[in-house]
C-alpha cells in the first residue's frame, strides 16, 4: 500500500510498500491492511502509525483531518497539522497534548471574535433603527 499524510503546506509521509496502518477515529482505533475497502472517514487528534517492509513501525501525530483508502491500495490523510516521530510515547505526551491545547485556544478565539461581531452588528442596528433622535435630526 501507499501511505500519503498531508498538511496544507507540505506533505509529510509518502512512503510505499506499507503493510499495515493504524488510525483512529471518533469511534475508536481501527487497522488498514492491503485491500481494505473503500472507506472515509474524519479523524481525531491522534496517532497514525504503519509498518513497512523492512522498517520499524512510525508513527505521525495528526490534528485531526479526513482519511480515505481508495483501490485497496492507496490511504490518504489530510490534516490541518502533523507531526511524524519514532517515539510514540513523546508524540502521545506532547504533541497530542499541544494539538489539544491549540484547539481549546482556537475555540476561545471563535468565541471571542463572535462576539465581537454580533456587538458591531448591534451597534450598526442601532444607529440604523429610526427613533426620536433620528427624526429630530432630520427636521432640523
Amino acid at each position: 500500500m501507499r501511505l500519503q499524510i498531508v498538511s496544507p503546506l507540505v506533505v509529510v509521509v509518502d512512503e510505499d510498500e506499507v503493510a499495515a496502518i493504524r488510525a483512529e477515529d471518533e469511534s475508536g482505533g481501527f487497522g488498514i491492511l492491503a485491500g481494505h475497502a473503500d472507506f472515509l472517514t474524519t479523524l481525531a487528534i491522534s496517532v497514525v502509525s504503519w509498518t513497512a517492509k523492512g522498517r520499524p513501525r512510525r508513527h505521525c501525530a495528526v490534528r485531526g483531518g479526513v482519511l480515505t483508502v481508495s483501490g485497496g491500495g492507496e490511504v490518504r490523510v489530510a490534516t490541518r497539522e502533523a507531526v511524524v516521530g519514532d517515539d510514540l510515547t513523546k508524540l502521545h505526551d506532547t504533541v497530542l497534548r499541544q494539538f489539544e491545547a491549540n484547539r481549546e485556544t482556537e475555540r476561545t478565539e471563535h468565541v471571542e471574535t463572535t462576539r465581537l461581531q454580533l456587538a458591531a452588528v448591534r451597534q450598526i442596528v442601532r444607529h440604523l433603527r429610526p427613533g426620536p433622535a433620528t427624526i429630530s435630526r432630520r427636521r432640523s
